[in-house]
């Protein structure tokens, strides 16, 4: 029982100074908010609206605006001369520069904030979005004319070629049945190639790792090794040899998702918001 109501106290003390600390935030938060308010009326209180000479009071940092006309405008570079030569002060991205001397003049007018050239940081986001989209560009230019044209894919004569049925039938490591020409409309190289590409990807795989489509294993076999050489041929998929298994996986740039790389650049820098 002892234990227990230590724990309790604990808790208590500790909901206590969690308590204490959020007041004491809000009071900090509320001062501050106040003092800068005093801070901006007395900056502001000896000047008045060069439009129509009505009271200012701040509107955000780097701008105040009138109370009669509400015009807006930056009192630094309105009130405030550099105390080196006189000469108007300009805003460079984030600081204030003499625009005769180019020396930095510090503003009267901001109380703990930053002000920044907003037309700078817009039009380095254009140029930085145009050199992405030229990227791209040529990425994509860079992809379309490396790969290779367009494959006939009309249906295979493997009689055609003297030696052909024989070669593939060594290269397939098959022996247990003689080769039986096979009509012309019997092999269906799209259909093929469909089910290769639906059964490989990033990782390699032998030939025998891809299951056959027909009954008869050996001219099975043959037309998925003919369909892996088309798809080769037209940049789909890279095929090897290692020892006697014929070894197959896709392209990297025809992977889902591959067509254009990501981004290449990181942001560029705004001067790295320079101070």
């Amino acid at each position: 029982m002892t234990r227990d109501l230590k724990q309790r106290r604990v808790a208590v003390d500790r909901k206590s100074i969690i308590d204490a600390a959020q007041r004491m935030l809000e009071a900090v938060s509320q001062f501050v908010r106040r003092a800068r308010e005093y801070f901006y009326h007395v900056q502001l209180s000896g000047h008045a609206c060069p439009r129509c000479d009505g009271p200012l009071a701040m509107a955000s940092e780097g701008k105040c605006q009138c109370l009669s006309c509400r015009y807006e405008f930056d009192p630094t570079a309105e009130f405030q001369r550099c105390s080196s030569c006189g000469g108007e002060p300009r805003l460079r991205i984030r600081r204030y520069e003499c625009s005769r001397c180019r020396s930095q003049v510090v503003s009267r007018f901001l109380f703990d904030g930053l002000v920044f050239d907003a037309d700078y940081f817009r039009q380095k986001m254009v140029e930085h979005r145009g050199r992405k989209r030229e990227q791209r560009e040529r990425v994509r230019l860079m992809l379309t004319e490396s790969r290779s044209g367009i494959v006939d894919q009309a249906a295979i004569d493997l009689g055609a070629v003297p030696g052909l049925t024989e070669a593939l039938d060594e290269l397939s490591a098959v022996t247990e049945l003689p080769f039986v020409y096979e009509p012309r409309n019997g092999f269906d190289l799209r259909r093929y190639q469909a089910h290769v590409r639906a059964h490989i990807g990033a990782i390699p795989k032998t030939l025998e790792e891809i299951p056959p489509l027909g009954d008869r294993a050996k001219i099975d076999r043959i037309w998925r090794f003919i369909a892996i050489i088309f798809l080769a041929h037209a940049g789909v998929v890279h095929v090897w040899q290692d020892g006697s298994t014929v070894m197959v996986m896709q392209c990297e740039t025809n992977r889902e998702g591959q067509d254009v790389l990501g981004e290449l650049e990181g942001a560029d820098g705004v001067e790295g918001l320079v101070g």
